[in-house]
């Protein structure tokens, strides 16, 4: 049931994807492709790489449901604040609100990596770990290019 339910939001999400593509204005804009590559790398870390290597087995975000739901809220508000290409200050908003949630949750993953001690079952670390800060990364240069072309906008409003 939820692997299918996860197999249809991501077949919309990518003709949701896919027919933006088409719009001229969308895919010329460098802060589209850094918002997607944070929604990817956020998808990635909930389903994908693993948190923590025990023994026995892996540990993913989707054993746990609310460190799922984060990596999903972080990835559908990366994927949303690309269509709010024509209010650039609600997507620098909604992208700093995306980095609050990746701190969050990479704020949690370091209380867990200091916590279990060495010696426990589950202490090797996995590369989903790291998926927030490449999230943040992203989310960040994002608002750079962003805050660029408000300014761009702003020196030609000076013009006339």
């Amino acid at each position: 049931m939820c692997k299918n339910l996860i197999g249809q939001v991501a077949h919309r999400l990518k003709n949701l994807i896919f027919a933006s593509i088409n719009s001229n204005t969308l895919i010329q804009r460098i802060q589209t492709l850094f918002m997607l590559l944070a929604g990817f790398g956020s998808l990635l870390g909930a389903f994908v790489f693993p948190l923590w290597i025990g023994e026995n087995a892996a540990t993913y975000a989707d054993d746990t449901a609310w460190i799922q739901t984060t990596f999903l809220a972080s990835a559908v508000l990366g994927f949303y604040t690309i269509f709010k290409f024509k209010k650039r200050k609600n997507q620098f908003v909604l992208n700093r609100l995306g980095i609050l949630v990746n701190f969050i949750l990479l704020g949690f993953f370091v209380y867990q990596s200091l916590t279990i001690s060495g010696e426990a079952a589950v202490s090797e670390k996995g590369i989903g770990l790291l998926m927030p800060v490449v999230s943040i990364a992203f989310l960040a240069l994002a608002n750079r290019a962003i805050k660029k072309d408000e300014a761009l906008v702003k020196s030609a409003d000076r013009l006339r």
